[in-house]
């Protein structure tokens, strides 16, 4: 296994994602106020890990590429509709390197352009039928419909915990809310309906939910990470974005925990703010005191054990099958979650 086959594959199969996706992100009219939009944040770049786990999956479980590539761009449009939804609820400044969607163009028109990426999302869902069937592809919507859900249901009880200033959180909590949001359409949405496509029986699918939850909760601890301590050229976003939004990361619960009464009372007045009135000093002074009680290190463990577990899952998930680059490119996603910067 080469040390580089992460990266090549993520290349490849998200070249032939953004291929596919022309189609869908075609200019038409109204072309100024929708569909010019509408292709804005598909066409900034990512890693393409969602399409490219799908596209992975599917093979490495004995389906071509093109069997399970419009399910792949549908997981892509559906993707893009979270982030520009997102990134309104989270009042987010930055996205892949430029101003969010809602910044440049205001609150309702970024609204709408999420709307409209899952009505194409939708649209892509559908259009399975000509390459898998009517029933097969009733299956592959199916799971849509359950991963929408979880992740809603994920980013509500994110929303709510800022809303209620919740101080007293556990791990737990983050790793249930992160199942939802992170893990459904990141790592275990693309599993499944990778090995769907592959193997035609829905009936085994419920074996991909633990390395799922395993690898994609490992990829958001780092990326909660990398918020705090990344290359904000390299990673995209606004360094120490999370915490000027108030997220409840795996740090900021164990700051929470460990810290002295008068600091946590300090920490709750930061966070009831609504975010303009918070203070760049103030953003320091918690990341200082992340720092003293070793909550990014305390992180950064927890990580690792749980791309510990993803491998372990995944020798057992794919111990029978032929050992191809599709399937030893999944193998090396947990090393490659921690690696990345």
């Amino acid at each position: 296994m080469t040390s580089d086959l992460v990266p090549r594959l993520l290349e490849d199969y998200g070249n032939r994602t953004r291929v596919a996706l022309c189609e869908y992100l075609r200019p038409r009219a109204p072309q100024r106020h929708l569909y010019n939009l509408v292709a804005d944040y598909p066409r900034r770049g990512g890693r393409m890990l969602r399409p490219s786990l799908c596209l992975a999956t599917a093979r490495a479980f004995g389906a071509s590429a093109d069997e399970a590539l419009t399910s792949a761009v549908a997981l892509e449009l559906l993707h893009n509709a979270f982030l520009v939804h997102d990134d309104v609820e989270d009042e987010s400044d930055e996205r892949r390197g430029r101003p969010t969607l809602h910044a440049i163009h205001g609150v309702p028109v970024a609204i709408n352009v999420g709307d409209a990426l899952v009505v194409l999302g939708i649209r892509a869902l559908t259009d399975n039928r000509r390459t898998l069937g009517t029933r097969l592809a009733l299956c592959v919507l199916e799971e849509a419909a359950h991963m929408a859900c979880e992740s809603v249901e994920g980013q509500a009880l994110e929303l709510g915990w800022r809303r209620d200033n919740a101080l007293y959180l556990t791990d737990a909590d983050y790793l249930e809310m992160v199942l939802k949001k992170t893990c459904w359409y990141t790592t275990i949405f693309p599993s499944r309906v990778g090995a769907l496509i592959g193997t035609r029986e829905p009936q085994s699918l419920d074996r991909f939910v633990r390395f799922g939850f395993f690898l994609g909760a490992a990829f958001q601890i780092q990326d909660d990470v990398l918020n705090l301590q990344g290359d904000e050229a390299r990673y995209g976003k606004e360094s120490s974005g999370d915490l000027w939004e108030g997220k409840r990361t795996l740090m900021l619960i164990a700051l929470l925990r460990a810290a002295r009464d008068d600091e946590r009372t300090r920490l709750s007045a930061f966070l009831s703010l609504p975010r303009p009135e918070r203070r760049a000093a103030d953003v320091r002074w918690v990341r200082e005191r992340m720092a003293a009680y070793g909550c990014v290190d305390y992180a950064r463990q927890v990580a690792h054990a749980l791309a510990g577990a993803a491998r372990h899952e995944c020798t057992a998930l794919y111990a029978g099958l032929p050992r191809t680059r599709d399937r030893e490119f999944i193998e090396a996603l947990p090393g490659w979650v921690l690696a990345r910067n």
